[in-house]
């Protein structure tokens, strides 16, 4: 797929008042630090079509990205650690659950993780929850270029270990690099993929 357009169209906190179009939607969600505005813009080839922070957590509403006029990228705030109150968290982390519970237009979520961490505890239980509500995801790991490949499969392979504890099998996953643009043709591929699959034209 090449991204030919991108374009900003609402943010809420009003699931209730996320575009009514059927265009299909693919929601990215992560720990607030684990590079997904930069993710999204290496994606869609724009240097700041999702604002980018040395603060985790500046992400705290649904964003709505209209992507080549025929799918949205979702932008989801990030769940764990940010700088904000716990009154203020627990209205967002409310909306993200209502998300994923109403949105009947996702497609699938993309969950991303820093390939430089071990396996954390609050990633499983985010997986687990969409698992338990049948909602279908991938697993982005970011931040490739941190580590040597040998330490990638490693970690990839800690991942597996523990979530073949209680999954049938590892979920689908890419391994991804904003400064490096590592991932994007496969990870945009997977998309056009399910597209193509709903007789969409991706291409346009």
């Amino acid at each position: 797929m090449v991204i030919k357009h991108a374009e900003f169209v609402v943010s809420n906190s009003d699931v209730s008042k996320c575009p009514k179009s059927r265009l299909p939607e693919y929601a990215f969600i992560g720990r607030s630090n684990v590079g997904k505005s930069s993710l999204i813009n290496m994606l869609t080839n724009r240097k700041s079509l999702a604002k980018t922070s040395g603060k985790p957590g500046k992400t705290q509403l649904i964003n709505h990205f209209l992507i080549n006029k025929n799918w949205h990228l979702v932008d989801l705030p990030g769940y764990g650690y940010a700088r904000v109150s716990k009154s203020a968290k627990k209205v967002f982390q409310k909306f993200i659950t209502q998300y994923f519970s109403l949105r009947e237009q996702l497609v699938t979520a993309f969950i991303l993780v820093d390939i430089r961490h071990k396996p954390q505890p609050i990633d499983l239980e985010f997986m687990q929850w969409l698992g338990d509500n049948g909602i279908p995801f991938s697993i982005i790991f970011t931040k490739a270029d941190k580590l040597k490949p040998k330490a990638i499969e490693n970690h990839i392979e800690d991942y597996k270990n523990i979530m073949l504890e209680t999954w049938e099998a590892m979920p689908n996953y890419f391994v991804t690099s904003s400064t490096k643009n590592i991932g994007q043709t496969e990870l945009l591929n997977y998309i056009e993929g399910l597209n193509e699959n709903m007789n969409l034209d991706s291409s346009e």
